[in-house]
C-alpha cells in the first residue's frame, strides 16, 4: 500500500458500481503504489474484473472517484468541484493504462506488427516509421520477432496473447491490467504468457493489476494479493500470508476449494 509518502498510482475512493439492484463494487477503497504488482483473486461475481473495467473506463461508476497518478480519472474539475468526466477527459487520462483481455481482441485483418502499430499512430500520433520500430521491438521482447508479419489466425493462443501484451505496451502505459489472461489457453501455453508478464514485472517500471485464477503465479509474482468477496476486499496482504495463513474465513474457504480443484 502507498503509505511511503508517495502518491498512489491508482486509488479507488469509495467506488460503487451497480447494475440495477445488483451491487458489483460496494464503496471500494483500494490504493496501489507506483510499480506495485497486485493480484486480485476471488470467486466469480465478486467484482474482480469490474475493478479493471472501471480503470479502463469501459463502464461508468455509480459513486465515488477513481484517481490515476494523482489525478481524477472518472471525474474532472469544473468550477472548483468534481463532475463526471466527459469523453475527452477519459480518453486523455486513459492513455496511462494498458489492458490485456482474456480473449486477445486482436484485429484479425492486421498482422502482429500492424496490431501493435495502430494505437501509437492514431492515439499518440507517432510517425509510421517510429511506430513500426517500437512495435517490432516489443514483439521481439515478447519473443515473437519472427512472427511479426503473421496474422492472428496463423498464431497459437499463447502467441496471440503475447501480441496483445505487446500491443498494450506500445502506448507506453504506466499501469498494466491483466484480466484472466491465461484462462482461455491450454496449460502448456500459459507458461509462455506468464513468463512474458514475469519479465515485464522485473524489467520495467510498471504498476500491474492482475485478475487471475493462477494461484501459484499470484503467489510468486505479486507484492500484494487482494481477495475480493461481494464487491469488497475481504482480505489483503503479502502473498505468503494470504496463501499460507489466510485470516478471513471466506478467504480460507475459497483457497481450499481452489487448491482442491487442482
Amino acid at each position: 500500500m502507498a503509505d511511503n509518502g508517495m502518491e498512489p498510482m491508482v486509488r479507488f475512493d469509495k467506488v460503487t458500481k451497480s447494475y440495477g439492484p445488483l451491487v458489483v463494487l460496494d464503496a471500494l477503497d483500494l490504493e496501489v503504489a507506483p510499480n506495485e504488482k497486485v493480484s486480485i483473486i476471488g470467486p466469480s461475481g465478486s467484482g474482480k474484473t469490474t475493478v479493471l473495467r472501471m480503470l479502463m473506463t469501459l463502464e461508468r461508476i455509480n459513486d465515488g472517484v477513481i484517481y490515476v497518478d494523482g489525478r481524477p480519472l472518472t471525474h474532472m474539475q469544473k468550477n472548483d468541484s468534481l463532475v463526471p468526466a466527459d469523453e475527452r477527459h477519459l480518453r486523455r487520462e486513459r492513455g496511462n493504462i494498458g489492458m490485456v483481455f482474456q480473449h486477445f481482441n486482436l484485429f484479425p485483418h492486421m498482422s502482429a506488427l500492424r496490431n501493435c502499430m495502430e494505437a501509437p499512430i492514431y492515439v499518440l500520433g507517432l510517425p509510421k516509421r517510429e511506430a513500426e520500430s517500437r512495435a517490432a521491438e516489443l514483439l521481439d521482447m515478447v519473443g515473437l520477432g519472427d512472427k511479426k508479419n503473421h496474422y492472428p489466425s496463423q498464431l497459437s493462443g499463447g502467441q496471440k496473447q503475447r501480441v496483445a501484451i505487446a500491443r498494450a505496451l506500445a502506448l507506453r502505459p504506466k499501469i498494466m491490467l491483466f484480466d484472466e489472461v491465461t484462462s482461455a489457453l491450454d496449460p502448456e501455453l500459459c507458461g509462455e504468457v506468464l513468463n512474458v508478464i514475469r519479465a515485464l514485472g522485473s524489467e520495467h517500471n510498471l504498476t500491474m493489476l492482475m485478475v487471475t485464477h493462477q494461484m501459484g503465479f499470484a503467489r510468486e509474482f505479486s507484492d500484494r494479493v487482494c481477495f475480493f468477496y461481494a464487491g469488497k476486499i475481504a482480505e489483503q496482504g503479502p502473498p505468503d500470508q494470504i496463501f499460507g495463513d489466510p485470516r478471513n474465513e471466506r478467504t480460507q474457504q475459497f483457497l481450499s476449494a481452489v487448491m482442491d480443484a487442482h
